[in-house]
């Protein structure tokens, strides 16, 4: 006769009963007898209320899910000759997006006579390189695709030095 372990609906330990008893054991307490590790030998059960635990599951699982971020890629067009200001605009969304968690692609259009200056659009993605490497790394480097020149850039992994917490190890104690 298979028998199981059997946890009562308190958390206790009952001990190994033949499945049928556990089964009766479950039913006078108007609950149910539920598998919760399969692979132990013998199989390990609970008695509990099934339509609560399989409640609480879907409960853990949208908690979980509404903690994902789910990564976009963002993507930033420029020209080889832009002006300083629009320059800026344009890096300071780059930096909200980054900071968000975001991919950014950047792609720098090249028009008419444009595409024989390619040198000033490689200024650019290096200018561009330059300033967000303190937030972010290249995923994939510039490459030339017919009149667009494209870079694809990803934020930093956060720093793992913020302890538990929520103090910062460098703060001076208290």
């Amino acid at each position: 006769m298979p028998q199981v372990r059997v946890i009562g609906d308190d958390g206790s330990q009952v001990g190994v009963l033949p499945v049928r008893e556990a089964l009766a054991m479950a039913q006078a307490k108007n609950l149910d007898l539920v598998e919760v590790s399969p692979t132990a030998r013998p199989p390990v059960c609970r008695i509990m209320d099934f339509g609560k635990y399989k409640y609480e599951q879907s409960r853990k699982a949208r908690k979980a899910k509404k903690k994902q971020h789910v990564t976009h890629l963002k993507e930033i067009k420029m020209r080889p000759k832009i002006e300083e200001h629009d320059y800026e605009f344009k890096m300071d969304h780059a930096r909200q997006f980054l900071n968000a968690r975001d991919k950014v692609k950047f792609t720098i259009m090249f028009r008419g006579r444009e595409m024989a200056h390619q040198d000033i659009g490689h200024r650019l993605i290096a200018k561009i390189v330059g300033e967000l490497a303190d937030i972010a790394t290249v995923e994939i480097p510039a490459r030339s695709e017919g009149r667009t020149l494209t870079m694809v850039v990803m934020s930093k992994p956060p720093k793992t030095g913020v302890r538990v917490d929520g103090k910062d190890p460098g703060a001076a104690a208290e």
